[in-house]
């Protein structure tokens, strides 16, 4: 009642202006705004989120052998295969202590088959009581200990062969090689693993961001859905945009949602991957996340340029029969890509909202609408 009274109380307020200066006064008609009407359409809904991108797979690669490094064979910044060498340290005492291994190895098999053969005379001999038992007793500790001997040394032969091959520095992923950290002529490895480059894996790249509960839950249930309609569309995809982009013109599916949420912030850890053939999206950057949902069929929308902000929060001016302006307040959805919002609460889609002119129009006065095709964008009163 109280928005009524006051409604009629600003006509009667601009009828008594204009009768009482007469009808060459045009400057106090009421101003001229221009209207439209909400729009029922389907649309795809997402939230919007900031991440950050990693490599599928990241490798550092650390000198496992100590000394002095001699050759460098690739380039920083380009592409590397798995199992490619990148860097070789000086190989000659390895392949020395290698050899040494190998010998003792073989010394140690001849002295095991030396003391099997003696064994196999001292079993001989105690049939005829050449020999007393500890005679044969030792000759079997000899054979026992030439044994294990042999089972030492093909160890440390072993442990050779893998120091010899550790001084060819491989590549255990393909992907994009990083910078040499470490010049040729100094020495690695002495004292801990030193790192001499790094390798990420990024043909394809991870997004990691933190989505609120309420979106997790929403797509743990599409995804249920969908599982029980055998339908895959909609359920878990997502886009990202570069800082130098516009829109999000990489797709990709949320692969991974975090096990707990964290109860400080009510979100929770959720990782996308996208395809990266031309290796556009490098690790460590931060990017603009949406993540869609199932479309709505039935949205209702109007111009985001017709949205005002006040103390209330959002609101929508619109007209009524006696073209009164009147403040509806709203609950906003997503903005979408052709500068039309989605309106959640507040209009039913039968109103005419003003479009351009809302810095003219004061709820309770009367206005003079034109349709929205003519209206002029003016800058200073988008809110």
């Amino acid at each position: 009642m109280t928005r009524s009274l006051f409604r009629r109380a600003g006509v009667a307020l601009a009828l008594g202006l204009l009768l009482g200066c007469g009808s060459d006064q045009s400057g106090l008609q009421p101003p001229q705004v221009t209207v439209a009407t909400p729009v029922r359409r389907e649309v795809a809904t997402f939230a919007d989120f900031t991440g950050t991108t990693r490599a599928i797979e990241y490798a550092e690669i650390r000198a496992r052998v100590s000394g002095v490094l001699q050759e460098m064979r690739f380039e920083p910044g380009t592409i590397v295969d798995e199992g490619a060498i990148l860097f070789v340290i000086e190989r000659d005492q390895y392949r020395a202590a290698f050899e040494e291994a190998v010998g003792n190895l073989r010394a140690a098999q001849a002295e095991s088959l030396r003391t099997a053969a003696d064994l196999r005379r001292v079993e001989q001999a105690i049939q005829t009581d050449a020999v007393s038992q500890s005679d044969l007793d030792r000759a079997i500790a000899a054979r026992d200990q030439a044994n294990a001997s042999v089972v030492s040394a093909r160890a440390r032969r072993d442990n050779a062969r893998l120091n010899y091959d550790y001084t060819l520095v491989r590549s255990p992923v393909r992907g994009l090689a990083g910078r040499n950290r470490v010049d040729l002529g100094n020495l690695v490895g002495a004292g801990e693993p030193t790192v001499l480059t790094t390798v990420n894996r990024i043909d394809s790249i991870y997004v990691y961001f933190d989505a609120a509960e309420t979106l997790v839950l929403n797509l743990r249930a599409e995804r249920r859905e969908e599982e029980s309609e055998a339908s895959a569309e909609g359920t878990g995809r997502a886009a990202i945009s570069l800082a130098n982009e516009t829109g999000f013109p990489h797709a990709g599916v949320i692969d991974f949602i975090d096990n707990t949420v964290d109860p400080a912030t009510g979100t929770i850890e959720v990782r996308a991957v996208f395809a990266n053939p031309d290796v556009v999206i490098l690790p460590g950057l931060f990017v603009r996340v949406r993540v869609f949902g199932q479309p709505d069929p039935d949205a209702l929308l109007v111009d985001e340029r017709a949205v005002g902000t006040d103390l209330g929060g959002k609101y929508v001016l619109v007209l009524d029969e006696e073209n009164v302006v009147e403040q509806q307040y709203v609950t906003l959805g997503a903005v979408q890509d052709d500068g039309m919002v989605v309106i959640e609460s507040g209009l039913d889609g039968t109103e005419r909202y003003i479009v351009n002119g809302m810095l003219r129009a004061r709820p309770g006065f009367p206005v003079t609408p034109q349709p929205s095709d003519s209206a002029v964008v003016e800058p200073e009163e988008r809110s």
